[in-house]
């Protein structure tokens, strides 16, 4: 029989992603659901009772959290992965309680190890109902109990969430630390080229490559110096000291040329000025 699955995660395009990578990596499970929001998330689970749930941490509605406490009701409560963009502190948390995770974006090798996982624990839950048993979906419900006890904690105002990038004594950041794969790396801001905001995420460019945060760019760009930060649109904020030159363009727009780069930056009309007799 296939096994079952649902997706929830409140970025339809993220979503759509592990749709494909679970597809290509799990051929044989049966994808019931992809949904958007808590509320449905739950929803789709009564209806189609999956043997897997994978959720979304931060969802409008109900959070990920929200629902699998509901599902741990369940007379047959799914295997919980969740869908996360927390730093390293928080996912030693999931390792304790060896409940599963997958990282944002999502990376196809550490969801092949997920799957592998849940094959295995899929098959003891087999074995358990031929034995008359629960005792591996028990074991299961507990380790999650545990699990959303301890992520609580870890919520913003919980009192243990790491701040997401390093304070300089000045007050201005000096090193944002972003998740690439499954590494933090840590990115002096001197190095920052620009910052672009996409969707939930904050590009972060620098000389080193790029990396994804999860933040807004407003938030981010309040902690850096506005005297090298320059806002230059609703969703990019360059480092002056990369800019090389403004460009005239049609229809009195302005682009940015970058020192040693090849793209160029647009400016929205409510910044020109700042590029006035450069």
């Amino acid at each position: 029989m296939s096994p079952t699955l649902l997706i929830a995660d409140d970025e339809p395009l993220l979503a759509r992603a592990l749709h494909a990578e679970l597809s290509g990596l799990w051929p044989e499970a049966r994808i019931v659901s992809v949904v958007h929001d808590g509320v449905s998330a739950l929803e789709a689970a009564r209806q189609h009772g999956p043997q897997v749930a994978f959720l979304d941490i931060r969802m409008p509605g109900m959070s990920g959290m929200d629902v699998a406490r509901e599902l741990m009701a369940f007379d047959r409560p799914p295997l919980v992965v969740f869908v996360t963009a927390y730093d390293q502190f928080a996912l030693e948390a999931f390792e304790r309680e060896a409940v599963d995770y997958v990282l944002k974006p999502v990376q196809p090798d550490r969801l092949e190890a997920t799957v592998q996982r849940l094959k295995g624990r899929l098959a003891e839950h087999a074995q358990a109902s031929e034995e008359a048993g629960a005792g591996g979906a028990a074991l299961d419900a507990a380790r999650l109990a545990q699990l959303l006890a301890r992520l609580e904690t870890l919520e913003p105002g919980g009192g243990a969430q790491p701040p997401a990038a390093g304070p300089a004594q000045h007050g201005y950041l000096r090193f944002i630390k972003a998740l690439v794969g499954q590494e933090i790396r840590i990115i002096p801001v001197d190095e920052v080229i620009y910052l672009e905001a996409t969707d939930k995420y904050v590009n972060v460019v620098s000389t080193g490559g790029e990396a994804l945060i999860r933040t807004s760019l407003r938030e981010l760009s309040q902690q850096l110096d506005p005297e090298r930060f320059w806002q230059i649109h609703r969703g990019t904020v360059v480092n002056i000291d990369c800019v090389a030159s403004a460009v005239n363009q049609s229809l009195g727009r302005l682009a940015l040329k970058l020192r040693n780069r090849s793209e160029t930056l647009a400016v929205a009309r409510q910044y020109a000025y700042l590029f006035k007799q450069m």
